[in-house]
């Protein structure tokens, strides 16, 4: 058994009992660790031949139970736990070896990392991995950062477990550092955005054209099967035939509408503000979380304000508008966070190919979209295309569209229904779109109380006016 095992992995939980069955399915034999004797147990059971996977509690037994350089891969939650479990390894591994973090740490926290190990000769990647309890043992969508070299040991196995589109492996190497871990968090922020838009449309559907749950599953099913096919789509169109083992009725409508986070469409929304990129729809998609946390001042505002009553519109002109305003705002967030990616790249030297990054999201993680493939060809197009808005490909399809949102919109605000997803959206797009914007105003301000200085459209310089009170 010593120095024969081709990959190790720590942290035998749902995700981690997943991914190492994955590694064993696909030719590589595998050894786990964890300090829990069951899960250790049940891992060994569930592998049927100790032979191709194997686990164990005691540390030392399972650095010593794999081929060298050792390629360890941490399945853990984020934080302290990471860095404990780095030092109770190190003591144990040799030059060259590989630790693999495949959780969802912070970009910095793994920069980090990747220095004090670099200089222990120890090799460290941050891999985000993207699909789930389901994706690891069917196949995710892996994105890892780390030397380009070292990578070369991890790449067959991460190729053998990571899901196939249409034969290609959704996995590829993303760059230096955290460009692995970075990717993996504007991935959540954009899944952050497209869930929000996608709940935003549901309760048009459901307010302004009474829909009921098997309506609601037939129209997102039937959305699936067109341009809007994706993972959110589909789930959201399954959700609504679910019916409650507890009381009688659909499960959906006795879930309460308080929605929690882990902290990553936060990270991607605050470090978009750190870079100065307009991150909108992922930003509001954070903050509607929060409010929907504000259940008991929610219940009591509700009894002290009136609000419109909603005017039914029309369910086939409904449906129509939400399919268009949702392609519309689905583009608009990939956008956003395609951007701040290309931005963050320029930033901390990832040197990222945004091409290639679309192209390992089209199947296997939680933001796969039929929508990916057009993305990837517009960015294999042009390389150094700053927004997906300004590829030839999106215009139309954003032309085409963006009139379901204004009136979407509109008929929302008139209707008291908020959708601030969408709203954001348009508001979005229409600032993008904007040769001129009344900010020339904010920097006559800016001058006027605080001497700020401000540029002028038909000179160049910076000028300071003393303002006539």
């Amino acid at each position: 058994m010593e120095g024969t095992y081709d990959f190790g992995l720590v942290g035998l939980g749902v995700m981690g009992r997943n991914f190492i069955l994955n590694v064993a399915d696909n030719g590589f034999t595998a050894f786990g660790n964890d300090l829990d004797s069951e899960k250790v147990n049940a891992l060994i059971e569930e592998g049927g031949d100790t032979h191709k996977v194997n686990a164990t509690v005691d540390a030392k037994v399972f650095v010593d139970a794999l081929a060298t350089p050792r390629k360890i891969m941490l399945l853990v939650p984020a934080g302290k736990v990471v860095d404990i479990l780095i030092e109770s390894l190190l003591p144990l591994l040799d030059k060259d070896d590989i630790i693999i973090d495949g959780g969802n740490s912070f970009f910095t926290d793994t920069d980090r990392r990747e220095s004090y190990l670099a200089e222990r000769g120890i090799h460290f990647f941050g891999a985000g991995v993207s699909g789930g309890a389901k994706g690891a043992r069917l196949g995710p969508s892996i994105m890892p950062g780390g030397n380009r070299i070292a990578y070369q040991h991890v790449k067959p196995i991460f190729e053998a477990v990571s899901a196939k589109y249409q034969g290609e492996p959704c996995v590829t190497y993303l760059g230096p550092k955290s460009a692995g871990n970075y990717v993996k968090m504007v991935h959540n922020g954009i899944e952050y955005g497209l869930m929000q838009l996608t709940s935003e449309i549901y309760d048009l559907l459901k307010k302004g054209g009474e829909f009921n749950n098997d309506e609601l599953h037939q129209t997102y099913a039937k959305w699936n099967t067109g341009r809007l096919q994706s993972f959110l789509v589909e789930i959201t169109s399954e959700i609504f035939k679910q019916d409650d083992e507890l009381a009688e009725g659909r499960l959906i409508d006795k879930i309460l509408d308080r929605a929690k986070q882990k902290g990553t469409g936060k990270w991607t929304s605050q470090n978009a503000m750190d870079l100065g990129i307009p991150v909108p729809s992922i930003d509001i998609a954070v903050s509607m979380r929060e409010i929907s946390a504000l259940k008991e001042e929610r219940l009591q505002a509700d009894k002290l304000y009136d609000r419109p009553t909603v005017k039914p519109m029309d369910k086939d002109r409904l449906e129509t508008l939400a399919e268009e305003a949702l392609y519309f705002s689905f583009i608009i967030t990939y956008a956003q966070g395609l951007h701040q990616l290309a931005d963050a790249s320029k930033e901390y030297g990832y040197e990222l190919n945004i091409s290639a990054i679309a192209k390992i999201w089209r199947a296997g993680c939680i933001i796969r979209a039929g929508l990916l493939a057009d993305i990837t060809i517009a960015f294999k197009a042009d390389g150094n295309l700053p927004n997906l808005l300004l590829s030839p490909t999106f215009v139309e399809k954003v032309q085409s569209t963006v009139h379901a949102a204004r009136e979407l919109v509109s008929y929302a605000a008139k209707n008291g229904i908020p959708v601030p997803g969408l709203s954001n959206s348009l508001t979005y797009f229409d600032a993008y779109a904007s040769s001129r914007l009344p900010l020339n105003l904010i920097q006559a301000q800016r001058d006027y109380f605080g001497s700020h200085t401000y540029e002028r459209m038909d000179r160049e310089g910076t000028f300071h006016t003393e303002w006539e009170n």
